[in-house]
Formats: C-alpha cells, sequence, structure tokens
C-alpha cells in the first residue's frame, strides 16, 4: 500500500483550507507520524494546526514520560520557524500550540462501574472536544491506522455485527477525521526511522488480556501469510460496505418519508416507519434519532428494535426512554423523539432571606455563621457582607467565573469542563452582585465572594423544581 496520507485527506475532504485541526497525540509511533506529517503540512494545505495529549494516569511514571515526551516533540519539532511566502518573501510560521490534559481513569472506572477502555476512550475524547473548542479547532485528527481499521473489522465480524460495524472505521465522524487510514504501521515506523524521529511504546499493547492486542499479534499475522496485502484487502472491503450501508440508510429514510424536526424533536409517520422491511426499518429508526441529536446516532441494536416496535405498538400513546435524554413517544399517528427544553430563566432578585423561583430551580436563602462547611454545586454560601443584595439571571456571554484555588475561565469553558450538558446550561441560575459573577449553580461560588470562618453568610440551595415537589408530596 502506498504511502497516500495527502491523497486521502484531499478525496476524502478532511481538511478544508483555512480550517483549524487538533491533532491529537500519545507519544506513540502513529501519533507521532501523524503531528510531523502534519505539521509538515499545514502551510501548503493552508491549515491551522494545534496539538493535544491526554494523560490517563493508568501507568504512573510511564504515562507521566509519554506526557513529558509529548511536550518535547512539540517544542523540538513544531516550534516557529521561517518559510518563503507566495511572494517569495520569508514569513515566520507560528508554532503549534500544545494542550495537555489528564484525569484519573481507573477511579472514574471504578465510580461508574465501567471499563478501563471505555472510561479511557470516554475521558480523551470529553478531553479532545474542549480542547478543540479552546483553540477554536473545527478538525480533530486521530492517528488510526489502516491496521487499526483492519482490527476494528475482524473484532466486529467475531462479535457478530451488521454493516455498520463491518463498515470499519469511517474517514470522518462528526468532527473527528482520521487521515492515516490508508497508511500501515509499517510504512509509519519505516518513515519515523528514515528521519530519525523517536516515540514511545505504551507497554499495554502487550498485554494479551486485551481482545485486541491478541487479535494483532496472533490472528492477524497467519492471515497474512495467507494474504500479504491483509490490510490493504480489509480497508476496500470496509469501504465497499460503508458504501452499502449509506446507501441502504439513504433508501430507509425516502421511504420514511418527511421528518419534521427543531432542536429538541423529530416526528415522522409511524406507520411509514412499520411498514418498513426489517432492514430499512431499523436504518429508518437510527435516521430518526440522528435528526434530533445532530448526528449522534450511538445505540443498541435492542433500541432500535425498541423503537420499530413502538411503531407497530396499537397503543397510541406508548413511549420508551432511549439514550442520550431522548424520550419515543407515540403520538396517534406520530412516532416522536424529544428531549426537555429547560424552563427559561428570567432575571429576578432573590428573596434574602426566603424563597425564590428562577426557571425550573427554587433558590431557597438563608443567613447563617458560616463554620467551615463545604462548597457545592447546587449548596453554596456567599459572604453577606460581599453580597448585599444578589440577582438570579441566566448566563451571558464572556460570563466568566473564578473558582477557589483554581484559574479564572469563562463560565462556557467551565461547563464544558465539569460537563454539563448543553441543553442544561443557559437553564442554571447565575448570582450577581452589583453585575459581577458570585456564583454559578452546578459550578459553585467565586473566590472573591467566599466567607471567612466566623462571618455572617448566605446559604444557598438550589433546588430542582421536580426535586421540590417531591418533597413536597412526601412531606404531606
Amino acid at each position: 500500500m502506498r504511502d497516500s496520507l495527502v491523497q486521502f485527506i484531499t478525496a476524502n475532504g478532511l481538511i478544508p483550507p483555512g480550517s483549524t485541526v487538533l491533532c491529537a497525540v500519545s507519544g506513540g509511533a502513529d501519533s507521532v507520524y501523524l503531528l510531523h506529517r502534519l505539521n509538515a503540512l499545514r502551510q501548503a494545505m493552508d491549515f491551522r494546526l494545534a496539538a493535544a495529549h491526554y494523560n490517563h494516569c493508568l501507568r504512573g511514571e510511564e504515562s507521566d514520560g509519554d506526557e513529558a515526551f509529548v511536550r518535547q516533540l512539540v517544542e523540538l519539532c513544531c516550534g516557529p520557524r521561517q518559510v518563503p511566502g507566495p511572494d517569495g518573501a520569508w514569513t515566520e510560521l507560528p508554532g503549534v500550540t500544545l494542550l495537555v490534559g489528564r484525569g484519573d481513569v481507573a477511579g472514574e472506572a471504578q465510580r461508574t462501574g465501567r471499563g478501563l477502555e471505555e472510561t479511557a476512550r470516554r475521558m480523551r475524547y470529553d478531553f479532545l472536544t474542549q480542547a478543540a473548542e479552546e483553540v477554536g479547532a473545527q478538525w480533530i485528527a486521530t492517528a488510526h491506522t489502516a491496521n487499526d481499521n483492519g482490527e476494528t473489522l475482524l473484532l466486529h465480524l467475531t462479535r457478530g455485527s451488521g454493516l455498520r460495524g463491518l463498515g470499519g472505521i469511517p474517514p470522518r465522524r462528526g468532527r473527528v477525521i482520521r487521515p492515516m487510514l490508508t497508511t500501515t504501521r509499517a510504512q509509519v515506523e519505516e518513515y519515523l526511522r528514515y528521519y530519525g524521529i523517536p516515540w514511545r511504546e505504551d507497554v499495554s499493547n502487550r498485554d494479551m488480556s486485551y481482545a485486541r492486542n491478541r487479535l494483532r499479534s496472533q490472528v492477524i499475522p497467519q492471515l497474512e501469510q495467507l494474504n500479504p496485502n491483509l490490510m490493504e484487502r480489509l480497508f476496500q472491503t470496509a469501504a465497499s460496505l460503508r458504501e452499502d450501508e449509506e446507501y441502504l440508510m439513504a433508501q430507509a429514510l425516502k421511504e420514511l418519508g418527511p421528518i419534521t424536526c427543531d432542536p429538541d424533536c423529530a416526528a415522522a409517520s409511524a406507520a411509514a416507519l412499520a411498514s418498513l422491511p426489517r432492514p430499512l426499518a431499523l436504518r429508518a429508526a437510527r435516521g430518526l434519532i440522528a435528526a434530533v441529536t445532530q448526528g449522534n446516532d450511538n445505540c443498541t441494536a435492542a433500541h432500535l428494535e425498541g423503537l420499530v416496535a413502538l411503531c407497530k405498538s396499537g397503543d397510541p400513546s406508548a413511549r420508551m426512554d432511549l439514550p442520550n435524554g431522548l424520550t419515543a413517544r407515540r403520538v396517534y399517528d406520530e412516532i416522536r423523539l424529544s428531549r426537555v427544553r429547560p424552563t427559561v430563566l428570567s432575571p429576578v432578585s432573590l428573596a434574602m432571606p426566603g424563597a425564590t423561583w428562577a426557571g425550573a430551580w427554587m433558590i431557597q436563602c438563608s443567613l447563617e455563621v458560616y463554620v467551615g462547611q463545604s462548597q457545592q454545586p447546587m449548596e453554596l454560601y456567599l459572604s453577606q457582607a460581599a453580597a448585599p443584595a444578589i440577582r438570579l439571571r441566566p448566563r451571558q456571554t464572556g460570563d466568566r467565573l473564578k473558582r477557589p484555588k483554581r484559574p479564572g475561565k469563562t463560565v462556557k469553558k467551565w461547563f464544558i469542563e465539569e460537563k454539563i450538558p448543553a441543553a442544561d446550561r443557559d437553564g442554571l441560575p447565575v448570582f450577581t452582585v452589583d453585575g459581577q459573577i458570585a456564583a454559578v449553580a452546578g459550578l459553585g461560588p467565586d473566590e472573591a465572594f467566599l466567607p471567612r470562618m466566623g462571618e455572617m453568610a448566605w446559604h444557598l440551595r438550589c433546588v430542582p423544581d421536580g426535586a421540590q415537589a417531591m418533597t413536597e408530596t412526601d412531606t404531606l
């Protein structure tokens, strides 16, 4: 297989001119190769480049060593340099910005009961999404190779899969792009050795408890004895199967008919979906989910089967829950998928003390002596002296919050970092004093409004509408 990185990027329109790309760099050979190639191509292909590394903190000193290596790599290989401009004059190409994050993957996996791999992937992509927003990147480039694509296809085959899974890794999914799907791991290492570029070896790649590692080291070498061009053939097979899947999906949506949708709801004819042949009905159900989630159609086969069954049900008001906070309902002849929008929060003065309704929240306020109680996102303490009067309002563009012992950031960035769903953010109360932000529900207080020990403080509790109703019912 030829080294066709530029050809693959161009043929699939992965990096439009003028865009910004965030390159995910683990320190392994594949990601080092991708960073080096993109850095060399960014001027000729007219795109801006940033890099990001996530420390999973799973391998102690080795994880920290990976982080240190990536920092040094970006500094030495991707710094500013003089390049000739279109008019022949020399100009300075800026260095590549590196963003680094870290997280306690093992602790999060234990807390949620999920596997390490799943948790690591979720936390890594959450960080990459946040980093992309921070640098204004439209695209996140990951170093999935032809080998990764082939391994994914084979893993899906052994576990059982339809065309969607057998299509392997797509060149683009959402804002994530994979420019290296026609580049083999052997080509990567040959390139790095030729240019004398080091990389880090992840010892977990030799851990045979992982199915992918067993497949890579034990099964694929046997298959390559049958066909030395195995990875190229698997790539072609996956691409062909993706074309079949895309065609069937298009046919399913055509047969389903019109989908009416707004940002929080999508509706279609239940009878039309129920009448489709099963292969098309399941794809139409997935397309309906994608219509209300901006393309995030990840769900299980059981969810799709359940959605089709709901359309076939004789109950005109049946319902079921779906991933991503969606609810599916039969509303007579329609199937409707929706997510609840937060109640609009209008600016209001806080009763001090007392209870104040703000959108979907009731804010309970009392005056107490502060004796060191912990600050919580929905239960916090503000200095009475610093906050003699408080107003409540929704967030506004440019709002900033300096959380205790942490750097000041925009409220938007804090929401992203704390993984507060975008649909909920406009409904969370912002506490202001003379126009200055004193606290934000879900995030906590600003450092400037913290009370001192023994000082009189406002004790604020943010109670959701539903929780308050439940409390009142229980009291009765």
